[in-house]
C-alpha cells in the first residue's frame, strides 16, 4: 500500500481507516518502508530465503510483470480483470508520477503522515502495539526513520513482553492474552463452588481484572487517527496495550450477572 493512501479523505470506502485494526497496523509501517525503499543487509539468510520463495532467480525477476502472479493453491478466488487493471494503473501512477518532482513532495507529506500514525499507535499502546508482527514492523520503521530516536529505544524496552522461555528454548508469542485467560479462569473457579478454599486466588484475579481496565480514551483527537473510544473497556492482554476488544469486555461485564463480583 503506497503511503499516499494515508492522506486520502477518510470518507473514501478504501481508506485505511475502514480496515480492521490488525490489517491497518501491518500496512501502516509497510507503507512507510515501501515509500523509503528500505533494503536491509543482504545476508546469507536473505539469499537463502529468496531462493526458497521465488520460482526464478531473484535478480532476473521483472516485478511489473509478476505483480499478479499467484500459486494456484493460494488463489482462493480468481482476480477479475478490472481488479488487475486497477492495481496496474495505481502501480504505474505511483512509480512514474509520485516519485518525480514536483509530485514527490506529495510522497514526502504522505511519509510524514504515515510516521505520525505509527508514533501515535506506539504511544497509545506504550510501545507494545497490537501484536508481535505489528510491533516488529513499527519498530523497524522507527529505526529506519531515526536509529537513535527515543521511539526506537522505547520499542526495544518492550520486546521482552513477547518473549518467554519454554522447555525447549526461547519462544515468541503473537499476542498477550492475560485478560482473556484470567476472565475464563475466574469464571471456571467461581463455578466450582469452592470459594472459601480459593479465596486468595479469586481476590488476586479480581484485582488484576480491575487494574487491567482501560481508564482513558486514546490521546488527543483519536477519531482523526482512526481510533474509537476505549475508556471503560478491556483489551485482550493488559491495560498498556490500550486497544479494546469486544469479546473481552463482554466477558468481564458478564461477571455482574453470574455473581462473581458479589463473591469477590
Amino acid at each position: 500500500m503506497p503511503p499516499e493512501f494515508w492522506i486520502l479523505p477518510p470518507f473514501l470506502p478504501f481508506h485505511p481507516a475502514k480496515m480492521m485494526s490488525y490489517c491497518r497496523l501491518v500496512y501502516m509501517p509497510m507503507s512507510y518502508l515501501y515509500g523509503k525503499r528500505f533494503v536491509g543487509p543482504i545476508t546469507d539468510l536473505i539469499l537463502s530465503l529468496r531462493k526458497e520463495i521465488h520460482i526464478q532467480p531473484y535478480e532476473e525477476i521483472i516485478w511489473r510483470k509478476t505483480r499478479n502472479l499467484c500459486a494456484k493453491e493460494d488463489l482462493y478466488y480468481p482476480h477479475p480483470l478490472t481488479q488487475n487493471l486497477i492495481w496496474d494503473t495505481l502501480y504505474v501512477f505511483g512509480e512514474t508520477v509520485l516519485t518525480r518532482f514536483p509530485f514527490s513532495k506529495l510522497r514526502e507529506k504522505a511519509m510524514q503522515a504515515t510516521m505520525k500514525h505509527i508514533h501515535y499507535e506506539d504511544e497509545n499502546s506504550r510501545y507494545i502495539t497490537i501484536g508481535s508482527v505489528e510491533k516488529a514492523l513499527c519498530m523497524l520503521a522507527c529505526w529506519v526513520d531515526d536509529p537513535d530516536s527515543d521511539e526506537f529505544k522505547k520499542h526495544l524496552a518492550r520486546v521482552q513482553d513477547y518473549l518467554w522461555v519454554a522447555e525447549d528454548g526461547m519462544r515468541m508469542q503473537s499476542f498477550g492474552s492475560q485478560n482473556w485467560d484470567t476472565s475464563f479462569a475466574l469464571q471456571a473457579l467461581v463455578a466450582s463452588n469452592h470459594h472459601e478454599e480459593i479465596w486468595d486466588t479469586l481476590k488476586k484475579g479480581h484485582d488484576f481484572v480491575k487494574q487491567s481496565q482501560v481508564k482513558d480514551n486514546p490521546s488527543g483527537d483519536f477519531r482523526s487517527m482512526h481510533r474509537h473510544i476505549s475508556k471503560g473497556s478491556w483489551t485482550f492482554s493488559d491495560q498498556d496495550q490500550g486497544l479494546p476488544l469486544d469479546v473481552t469486555t463482554a466477558r468481564q461485564t458478564c461477571w455482574s450477572k453470574d455473581g462473581t463480583r458479589e463473591i469477590v
